[in-house]
C-alpha cells in the first residue's frame, strides 16, 4: 500500500514576487469545509533573508488539487516580541464548532539558513552573561492559535512546556471521553527513564487546551525504516475502525518516510494497527532537491468523495499532494498488527 503522487506536483511553489514567500512554501495544514466543500490550506512560507523567518499564507481549492492564494500578504506573521517573534511554522488545524484550532511550532530566535555552511549561517544574538536563563530561549515550542475566518487570529499561548523542544503537536478534532487529546514529540524525552532510544510520539489528555500536563508514550521507532526520531503528522480522522493518522520516521539515511496508525476510538492511547512498511518515501526530484534533502512532511489531510488527500512539504521547499482511497488504506491497516 503506497500513497500516489499527483502528477501536477508541486501544487504550490515559492513566489518570487512576495518577499515573505520567495524562498519556500511547504508543510501545509488543510481542512475541508463541510458545507461548501472548499479546501482551505494554511501553508508555511519562508523568506530568503539570512534570518529565515517564516509566515503563514492562505490558499483555497474547490477540487483538492488546484489551489489559489487568497492574498499577496501573509495571513499571520511572527509576533513583535512574543515567544513566536522569529518564526511560525508547520501548522496543524482542526475545527470544533465555529473555531479553527491551529497548533504551530515557533521560536523566539530565528533558525537562520541551516542548510548553508556554518560560517555562512545567521548568528542569532547572544544574551548577556548575567541574563537570567529561566527558559531555553532557543527551543522550538508549540503555540495555539484560534480563528473563525483566517482574518483575525487569537494567540492563546504555548500549548507545550517552554523548556522543551516540543513539536509535531496534533489536536484531535473532538473531545474523547470528555477530554481534549493532544499528540506531541518532545525531543528531550529520550533515555531509559522514558522508555525510548529516540525522540518519539506521546499522547496527552486534559480538561483545558492549555492544560496538558501528563503524557504517555504512544509509539517509538520499531521497524528498519524507523532508525531515528519520529512524530505524528496529521490530525486524526474518525472512522468506524478507529482514529486514523499519518506519522513520519527518520531513517538511517536521514530521509523522512511515512506510516499510518489506527488508534482506539474510546482510548486513543491504545494503538490498534500500525503499518509495518512505509507508505511513502522521498523519490521525486522536488522531494530530494531542496533545503532538506529527502523530506516528505505532511501537516494536513482531507477526504473528498472517499479519497484521502495528504498535503505535504517536499524537501522543505514545495507543497505537494498524494492520495489513496480511504477504504483501501483502512483495509491495509486492518491487516497490520499493533
Amino acid at each position: 500500500m503506497k500513497l500516489k503522487r499527483y502528477q501536477g506536483n508541486p501544487i504550490l511553489r515559492p513566489n518570487p514576487a512576495n518577499e515573505w514567500e520567495n524562498l519556500a512554501v511547504f508543510n501545509p495544514a488543510a481542512w475541508r469545509d463541510a458545507d461548501s466543500g472548499q479546501v482551505v490550506m494554511l501553508y508555511r512560507a519562508a523568506e530568503a533573508h539570512s534570518e529565515y523567518k517564516c509566515y503563514f499564507g492562505l490558499a483555497k481549492s474547490t477540487d483538492g488539487y488546484h489551489f489559489e492564494r487568497t492574498s499577496d500578504r501573509p495571513v499571520l506573521s511572527p509576533s513583535e516580541d512574543g515567544f513566536d517573534a522569529s518564526t511560525i511554522q508547520d501548522p496543524r488545524m482542526v475545527k470544533m464548532g465555529e473555531w479553527y484550532y491551529i497548533t504551530y511550532a515557533c521560536r523566539f530566535f530565528p533558525f537562520g539558513q541551516f542548510w548553508k555552511p556554518k560560517d555562512q549561517q545567521y548568528k542569532h544574538p547572544v544574551c548577556p552573561e548575567d541574563f537570567p536563563r529561566v527558559i531555553r530561549t532557543n527551543a522550538t515550542s508549540t503555540g495555539l492559535l484560534l480563528t473563525k475566518d483566517f482574518k483575525t487570529f487569537s494567540r492563546a499561548g504555548r500549548i507545550t512546556d517552554a523548556t522543551l523542544d516540543d513539536r509535531d503537536v496534533i489536536l484531535f478534532p473532538e473531545k474523547v471521553g470528555g477530554k481534549y487529546v493532544m499528540m506531541h514529540r518532545p525531543l528531550e524525552w529520550v533515555g531509559p527513564e522514558y522508555g525510548t532510544e529516540h525522540a518519539a510520539a506521546w499522547i496527552s489528555k486534559a480538561d483545558d487546551l492549555l492544560g496538558f500536563r501528563k503524557s504517555e508514550l504512544l509509539i517509538k521507532a520499531k521497524f528498519d525504516w524507523e532508525a531515528g526520531k519520529l512524530g505524528i503528522n496529521t490530525p486524526p480522522i474518525k472512522t468506524e475502525h478507529g482514529w486514523l493518522t499519518i506519522y513520519h520516521a527518520v531513517g538511517a539515511d536521514k530521509y523522512y518516510r511515512l506510516g499510518a496508525l489506527l488508534l482506539d476510538l474510546e482510548d486513543p492511547a491504545k494503538v490498534l494497527h500500525r503499518t509495518t512498511d512505509w507508505i511513502m518515501q522521498p523519490e521525486e526530484d522536488y522531494e530530494i532537491d531542496g533545503y532538506y534533502r529527502g523530506c516528505v512532511f505532511p501537516c494536513g489531510k482531507v477526504v473528498i468523495d472517499g479519497t484521502l488527500f495528504v498535503y505535504y512539504g517536499a524537501a522543505d521547499k514545495y507543497v505537494a499532494v498524494a492520495t489513496c482511497r480511504l477504504d483501501e488504506l483502512l483495509e491495509y491497516l486492518l491487516g497490520c498488527p499493533a
